[in-house]
């Protein structure tokens, strides 16, 4: 045989690229199809929701399930299904909106203190220390008893909280990307900071940066729920699912499925996004050279 020919027929493997390996993960994809389906459900839920999830429905109070209320009915006549479906939309998009802005405002503010390092980085990594020292509901609820009950609030607190985690994870790793020869490179040609951060840090940090999101998606959704559930979130008669399961609490023996079914929601929300996060984090480190180590301490070390 040609030494030519066996040699066109060798070829080095090719590692799958990221989108390609999450396709073929099993528990990513059901986790996957989960989100999707929640993000469906809160897009389309006017369409997708059975009936109005504030009609009353006078005759049949907290009424098992049927043709018209396949998931019954509450204490006044609403239908569960229909609230649970609209519920996902103040849920989910309360906990994607904290979310974006968290990590907006962290990945810019580890992003600076990383690269400038010097008195930015000890004021911004003093008051991350600040932030850090007290748990995160402890000063959300302190954020809520200043701003006023509501859902509003709760935002807000959860955002003003949040973000200093991820600063603290970002600056470890823009610290170890300070100093590549790319970026190094770039500095001895004169580019100025924000340059380099835009141009050649913060696109490393895209990847490890939506691992973290979507585990946060998960926590935000307990927290709002949390809240919620105390009475210092969402308020009735907004169908979000705290909401509901503190409704559902004085009908616990009568009609336990009122305080059950937005927890089963809940949990496989949570669960999804969780898997999801956990399976993109394996998938994905081995594609972020030369960074992988950093990343993989950072994200199973937590804050």
């Amino acid at each position: 045989m040609d030494p030519s020919e066996l040699s066109s027929d060798v070829r080095p493997m090719k590692t799958p690229e990221p989108g390609r390996r999450v396709l073929n993960d099993g528990p990513a994809q059901a986790a996957g199809l989960v989100v999707v389906g929640l993000a469906a459900s809160a897009l389309f839920a006017p369409w997708l929701a059975p009936i109005d999830p504030q009609k009353l429905d006078l005759g049949n109070l907290l009424a098992t399930s049927s043709w018209s209320h396949p998931m019954g009915t509450d204490q006044i006549g609403r239908d569960v299904l229909s609230r649970l479906i609209h519920g996902a939309r103040w849920s989910l998009g309360g906990a994607l909106l904290v979310t974006v802005i968290v990590m907006v405002v962290g990945i810019g503010m580890g992003a600076i203190s990383g690269f400038s390092r010097g008195p930015v980085d000890l004021v911004i990594m003093r008051l991350v220390d600040a932030l850090l020292a007290f748990p995160s509901l402890i000063l959300a609820l302190a954020v809520v008893a200043a701003v006023g009950p509501g859902l509003v609030g709760v935002l807000i607190a959860l955002a003003s909280v949040g973000w200093a985690g991820h600063a603290r994870v970002v600056r470890g790793l823009v610290l170890s990307l300070r100093e590549r020869e790319y970026v190094l490179a770039s500095r001895a040609a004169g580019g100025s900071a924000s340059d380099i951060i835009c141009r050649h840090v913060v696109p490393h940090l895209v990847a490890p940066m939506v691992v973290l999101a979507t585990l946060e998606v998960g926590q935000l959704i307990l927290a709002l729920a949390g809240l919620s559930f105390l009475g210092l979130g969402a308020q009735s008669p907004t169908p979000e699912w705290g909401v509901m399961i503190n409704e559902g609490r004085a009908f616990l023996f009568r009609a336990p499925r009122l305080m059950v079914y937005p927890g089963i929601a809940i949990t496989l929300t949570v669960l999804a996004f969780n898997v999801l996060g956990d399976r993109l984090r394996d998938i994905l480190d081995p594609r972020l050279e030369p960074v992988a180590n950093d990343v993989s301490a950072c994200l199973r070390h937590g804050r």
